[in-house]
């Protein structure tokens, strides 16, 4: 075993294989410590929580000491300083989901669960976590699975959901991916190595579009902006293309309507609201 696994608490295969992703990772970067954040991803996905050990190999490897690592893991809730469930079952309870009943489906999982915020339940499957916006406020109230978008959900839909996945069963998100991976799965692509579902599923349905159908059907366009700015009595080339594109607003397509590009891209289609309302 080599001294620097020692010191890191990892065995030397599994010491090797994260210093050969750790390698991908501080390639992206101009300055070695800036790969930290996604580095937590990395251990994150070994541990399933950002452990001692994991805290002691982010600094090993960047130079720097495990203070400064646990400084940043202790700011980010992604990162977490204790064991996590398989799955984080996060229930949006800022205001719109709030008042749309987000409130009454965490405590409703709460109970259901017998768990309280950032808490696991005894079988290790799910964390319950209340979140404090899933920006997805278009499908209020809205929970999420290793953050996989389960959208208009109820108290009833929820308690289904997770006795379903502490059942092991396969469960389908409203929008996105086709399924739900673990959260050790999720840590590995947040740390920048892709499973290659981001382009599985709806992107974005009616709710999201309805502003720009708006726009189309009123042949709506924002206002042109302030006058390009003047040198020596002539409009700037930037200024001009400003003024250009400004003009145009509205009339390009939206990035949520691309075009399929995966057999199991269903972008186009448009979800039966009533379907988001169970899991």
């Amino acid at each position: 075993m080599t001294l620097e696994a020692h010191r890191s608490g990892y065995d030397e295969a599994t010491y090797a294989r994260l210093a050969t992703d750790t390698a991908a990772i501080v390639a992206r970067y101009p300055e070695k410590r800036s790969a930290l954040l996604p580095m937590l991803h990395l251990v994150q996905s070994e541990d399933g929580y950002v452990s001692r050990d994991g805290i002691a190999f982010c600094a090993e490897q960047l130079g720097i000491t495990a203070a400064e690592v646990s400084a940043v893991a202790t700011f980010y809730t992604q990162y977490k300083r204790h064991p996590n469930g398989t799955y984080t079952v996060g229930v949006c309870t800022n205001t719109l989901c709030a008042i749309m009943g987000g409130d009454e489906i965490f405590d409703e999982l709460s109970e259901h669960l017998g768990v309280g915020h950032d808490e696991t339940t005894d079988d290790g499957a799910i964390t319950l976590e209340r979140v404090e916006c899933n920006a997805a406020c278009d499908y209020a109230p809205v929970v999420m699975v290793n953050w996989e978008f389960f959208d208009n959900q109820t108290p009833a839909g929820a308690t289904q959901l997770a006795d379903r996945l502490r059942a092991g069963e396969d469960v389908a998100p409203t929008r996105g991916a086709a399924s739900v991976c673990t959260f050790k799965q999720m840590s590995r692509v947040l740390a920048g190595f892709s499973d290659g579902r981001a382009d599985e599923g709806v992107g974005a349905g009616r709710p999201t579009l309805a502003g720009l159908r708006l726009a189309r059907e009123h042949d709506w366009t924002a206002p042109a902006g302030a006058a390009p700015e003047q040198v020596d009595g002539s409009a700037t080339d930037a200024g001009a293309a400003a003024a250009e594109g400004a003009s145009a607003v509205g009339q390009e397509q939206s990035s949520a309507e691309r075009r399929p590009t995966t057999p199991a891209d269903a972008t186009g289609a448009t979800p039966d609201a009533s379907k988001g309302k169970q899991p």
